[in-house]
């Protein structure tokens, strides 16, 4: 499956989703991240994103879920920073 995700989270904790989520999804934009991937794979992000938000400070994660890029169009403005990422 595809997903998009993004997150607001405390300042001392963006570096840790930062590495967390480029290890399952290509990092798009500043805390947002797409990619194909598997249910167990997204299974276990969230698992490990549970572990490192923190509710009482407000922090949030959004993930749309995508059965298929079929009818999906991605277009940019500006630097395309996905284009330029790369993965370790």
């Amino acid at each position: 499956m595809f997903v998009i995700l993004y997150y607001d989270v405390a300042e001392k904790r963006c570096n840790k989703m930062l590495k967390l989520c480029r290890q399952f999804l290509v990092w798009v934009q500043n805390s947002v991240f797409e990619g194909e991937i598997t249910k167990a794979g997204l299974e276990k992000l969230k698992i490990e994103i549970e572990k490192i938000i923190n509710y009482h400070d407000g922090d949030s994660v959004i993930i749309y879920e995508f059965r298929t890029t079929k009818y999906s169009r991605r277009e940019v403005i500006g630097q395309d920073k996905k284009q330029n990422s790369f993965l370790i």
